[in-house]
Formats: C-alpha cells, sequence, structure tokens
C-alpha cells in the first residue's frame, strides 16, 4: 500500500512520478539485504550447525547441562524419539526423561573435574 502511495504521489509540480523513480527506493534495500544476512541470518544458521554437531555428538555416561539447570549423565538416547533419559540420582536411581533440544551443554571429563575440586573447596 505504501509502495503504491510512493509511486503515485506528487511532487507539487503538476504530477508525474517522484524524482529518482524506482531505483531510487531500490537502491537501499540492496544495501540492506547483504548486511542483514551478514548479521542475522548466517550466525543463526552456524549456531544451528553447532548445536546439531553438539546433540550428535552426544553419547552415554556423558555429563550434560539441561536448560532447567539440571547437571545430569545421560543414561539412555532414543534417536528415533528424539528422547534422552538422565540419570539424576545414582544412589536412588531417580531418572528423568527429556527432549534432546533441553540439553544445553555437554560438560566435558576436564570441566567435570574443575567442578568437583571447586565444590569441595
Amino acid at each position: 500500500m505504501l509502495f503504491a502511495l510512493l509511486l503515485f504521489a506528487q511532487d507539487g509540480t503538476g504530477g508525474g512520478p517522484p524524482r529518482g523513480g524506482l531505483g531510487s527506493l531500490l537502491f537501499p534495500l540492496l544495501l540492506i539485504a547483504p548486511v542483514f544476512y551478514l548479521l542475522i541470518i548466517r550466525p543463526m544458521k552456524r549456531q544451528e550447525q553447532e548445536r546439531k554437531t553438539l546433540l550428535g555428538g552426544m553419547k552415554k555416561n556423558d555429563k550434560v547441562i539441561t536448560s532447567g539447570s539440571l547437571i545430569d549423565i545421560v543414561a539412555a538416547i532414543k534417536d528415533k524419539e528424539d528422547e534422552v533419559t538422565l540419570k539424576v540420582d545414582e544412589s536412588s536411581n531417580v531418572r528423568l526423561r527429556v527432549t534432546k533440544s533441553s540439553i544445553v551443554r555437554i560438560i566435558q571429563p576436564e570441566e567435570a573435574g574443575k567442578e568437583q575440586k571447586e565444590g569441595g573447596a
């Protein structure tokens, strides 16, 4: 609607198209498109790819952090159902079933060692 108004707007001299025409409208859009791609679309694609590799590399007995801030150990992975079973407490055999999308991060073994040292000190 706004585009049609701009095309048929009069500049006060008695009619005719606005100065510059359609090219003056498309030029800023052509400048904005690559910037939009570089700042928004490309980082989102890269982040999604990193997430897929994270979830694809997850295996049994990995220590993970969920979106609810729980730190658990992976007990089982069901790829067909997009589901992961987590061990919450070994002594009482408590387990949670969550979707893979709720896994935020896999804690590497060296990170787990640091975490235990800090907790004990």
